[in-house]
């Protein structure tokens, strides 16, 4: 066997190697964290829900926004979309709310769209924000579909 062949044979197997490690780990943080993570991720639906009750479309947004910027990253984009989804599903309608917002099928506008949206907000270095705006397309989107039909 060719020295080159034992050598790729060799990094292949530290990759498969380090692939294993990374899921295995993966999967015991998962088992350690998910009830922890599970009562948030509740928390944080009762907490768009009941804000939601007493606001409005863009109410939700701003609320979204306020408290991503309390502490930027990944955890708080999730956090902040679950937040805000929930929280439009809730509340009242804004005029022109959606008037602007492509649907979540336009790639390019949608991508152009939430990064004007995080340079409004004065997070376009951000890499978590475009997240933020995703559910403001799913919301929209849906609230559109009924009237297609």
């Amino acid at each position: 066997m060719p020295g080159w062949l034992k050598a790729l044979l060799i990094v292949a197997i530290i990759v498969v190697l380090l692939i294993i490690g990374v899921v295995g780990a993966g999967a015991i943080w998962w088992m350690k964290n998910k009830d922890a993570l599970m009562a948030r991720a509740k928390e944080v639906v009762a907490e768009g829900r009941d804000f939601g009750g007493h606001s409005d479309n863009q109410g939700c947004v701003d609320e979204s926004v306020v408290r991503y910027k309390k502490e930027p990253g990944m955890s708080s984009a999730f956090s902040a979309s679950i937040f805000m989804r929930t929280c439009l599903d809730a509340s009242r309608a804004t005029p022109g709310f959606c008037d602007d917002v492509p649907r979540a099928t336009e790639f390019m506008k949608g991508a152009q769209w939430r990064m004007d949206q995080c340079r409004r907000i004065d997070l376009s270095g951000d890499r978590y924000c475009q997240q933020l705006f995703q559910p403001v397309q799913q919301f929209c989107e849906m609230k559109a579909s009924p009237r297609k039909q």
